[in-house]
């Protein structure tokens, strides 16, 4: 599976959000996004084109979570500023810091075996350990249309073992 590691700056989101747990988040996931995806275009400060899809754990380990702990997940799009937030959305800012970035290309059905290998045989063989600030995959606008052929670059926060 393809990777890379990246150093990001802060980045700007305005989106919608909800609470859920992992048992819930695909179908609440699909809420999520068909409330936010149709108002998109309102967002007059947005820069690109891609959605972001965003776990926030807050203060929770990965370790600790379980199927039923709940956590907030985001579906928005990057903007330069937060001048102009339309109602019934917020700000969320992705913060700054290493990233793994891996490319996933296949269905959703087989994603799991792909998380695994980032969680279990990737991170722990790396020179680096899992950081406490958001996760998140950028998605194309596109990307609910086809999901037995899905891309998306997952992003993973870590920081060096040894720093």
């Amino acid at each position: 599976m393809q990777h890379r590691i990246e150093q990001t700056k802060d980045r700007y989101v305005v989106g919608m959000k909800a609470n859920m747990s992992i048992q819930t988040i695909n179908q609440e996931t699909g809420n999520l996004a068909r409330q936010f995806m149709p108002r998109r275009h309102e967002i007059s400060t947005r820069f690109g084109k891609h959605v972001f899809s965003i776990q926030d754990y807050g203060n929770l380990q990965i370790k600790d979570v379980t199927p039923q702990t709940t956590f907030e997940k985001w579906v928005g799009v990057e903007v330069v500023n937060f001048d102009v937030i339309p109602e019934g959305m917020e700000p969320f800012i992705l913060k700054a810091g290493i990233y793994v970035a891996f490319t996933y290309k296949g269905s959703m059905q087989d994603f799991p075996k792909s998380r695994q290998y980032m969680f279990q045989d990737w991170l722990p063989n790396s020179k680096y350990l899992l950081d406490n600030r958001a996760h998140f995959e950028i998605l194309s606008e596109d990307y609910s249309k086809n999901l037995q052929n899905i891309e998306e670059e997952v992003w993973i926060p870590i920081i060096e073992k040894y720093s």
